[in-house]
C-alpha cells in the first residue's frame, strides 16, 4: 500500500474520536522532534485493561515507512477497533 494512501486511512481513523472499545493509539519516537524512528502501537479490548504493545523500529523516519504504515494500517482493520487515538508530535526517546 502507498504511504500517503495509508497515513490518510489512518488519519481518517483518528478524526472520528472516541467511539468506545477496542481502542488502537498510536504514539511515535525518536532522538529529535524532526525523526520518529519508532512506533508504539496499544491495544485496549476493554476499559481498564492492560493495552498489549508493539513497537515497530526503522532505520528512516516510521511515519514515512511504507512497510511500517501498511501494517498499522492491518492491525487497525483486523482488530475492529472501534477508536483510533494517535498521540500528536514525536516523544523524545531518552537517551
Amino acid at each position: 500500500m502507498n504511504v500517503d494512501k495509508a497515513k490518510k486511512r489512518i488519519e481518517k481513523q483518528v478524526k472520528k474520536g472516541f467511539n468506545g472499545y477496542p481502542l488502537i493509539s498510536l504514539e511515535y519516537f525518536g532522538k529529535t522532534a524532526e525523526s520518529a524512528t519508532d512506533v508504539v502501537i496499544s491495544f485496549t479490548l476493554e476499559e481498564n485493561a492492560e493495552p498489549q504493545k508493539q513497537k515497530f523500529v526503522s532505520e528512516s523516519d516510521a511515519r514515512e515507512d511504507e512497510t511500517i504504515q501498511s501494517t498499522l494500517v492491518k492491525i487497525i482493520e483486523r482488530s475492529d477497533a472501534k477508536t483510533v487515538a494517535e498521540i500528536e508530535g514525536v516523544s523524545i526517546l531518552e537517551q
